[in-house]
């Protein structure tokens, strides 16, 4: 009998929930929706298809398969089991990446039917990332400095994708959006790096917390998100208004600045603040969206 059978497919499929952070798919999909459909203007098949990929499949690629190969420092890791993902058993770890690989496919089948040459390469870039993050032989989520840039690119890259995809005219201040947003994501991994960096130590699994410290990474991430507000001050109205989603982050990260190592899980409250800040930084940033579609006509 094999793993999947033993254990049930709905028990299989409720793991492989938690494994794939729903309070986080929207992280994902919505990048690259908006960057579609302000591109294209038009709600079609391809937006639709698109937008499933990045909220699902997506997720569960990345995180899945993230939890496969995080076990041994998720088994040390008291947060772990909720919102911030599954201790997945070992029995379980094959089928998570089976789950994973077969729930992309066919949306992937569909985007490179649909898509240009230049479309395929982002596309590919951003599934590659996905995957070796954890995986190795490259796993960059061990290498620091590389692991917070990679984080990154697996939030932005949607965006990057919808572009393309939809054969958006790069310009300098989409160009300055897409590395605010870059900076955003780099700020963000370094300091969920943080509450870990206990457990990431006992397991033997180096991050860019584990290897300059918690307080160090703390203000790293601060270094980031200034910068990220500061970028869309020079983006056309009413992009300078987003400049100001970087002060809530800042003020969430600020008391950490001088955490000590052996304290560093304390800053999971911080991180919890931060999930539940992205919805709102998330809908304060739509309705902007909504104003320069309506300006923009």
């Amino acid at each position: 009998m094999n793993a999947a059978s033993s254990i049930g497919f709905g028990a299989l499929a409720r793991r492989l929930l938690v494994s794939s952070r729903p309070v986080s798919w929207v992280n994902t999909a919505y990048p690259f929706a908006a960057a579609y459909l302000l591109t294209a203007r038009e709600v079609d098949a391809t937006l639709v298809l698109g937008t499933l990929f990045f909220l699902v499949p997506y997720n569960l690629a990345m995180y899945g398969v993230n939890d496969v190969f995080d076990y041994e420092s998720d088994v040390r890791n008291p947060r772990k089991g909720g919102v911030h993902g599954a201790v997945l058993e070992r029995r379980l770890h094959r089928p998570t990446l089976w789950a994973a690989g077969l729930s992309c496919v066919p949306f992937v089948v569909y985007l490179i039917a649909v898509g240009s040459p230049a479309s395929w390469l982002v596309l590919a870039a951003s599934l590659f990332f996905v995957v070796f993050y954890s995986a190795p032989p490259l796993r960059l989520k061990e290498r620091p400095f590389a692991d917070s840039v990679t984080s990154s690119i697996h939030f932005f890259s949607p965006a990057v994708y919808g572009l393309v995809l939809a054969g958006a005219m790069w310009t300098w201040q989409l160009v300055a959006i897409i590395l605010a947003f870059a900076l955003w994501g780099i700020a963000s991994h370094a300091f969920g790096a943080v509450q870990d960096v206990v457990a990431d130590r006992a397991a033997g699994i180096s991050s860019i917390a584990t290897s300059r410290g918690a307080a160090w990474t703390a203000r790293f991430a601060l270094a980031c998100y200034a910068p990220a507000g500061v970028i869309m001050l020079g983006t056309e109205w009413p992009g300078p208004l987003a400049a100001l989603v970087s002060l809530p982050y800042l003020a969430t990260v600020w008391p950490y600045r001088s955490i000590a190592d052996e304290n560093a899980a304390a800053a999971t409250r911080g991180w919890r603040r931060f999930l539940w800040l992205n919805q709102i930084a998330g809908f304060f940033v739509t309705l902007l969206l909504i104003w320069y579609a309506v300006l923009t006509g």
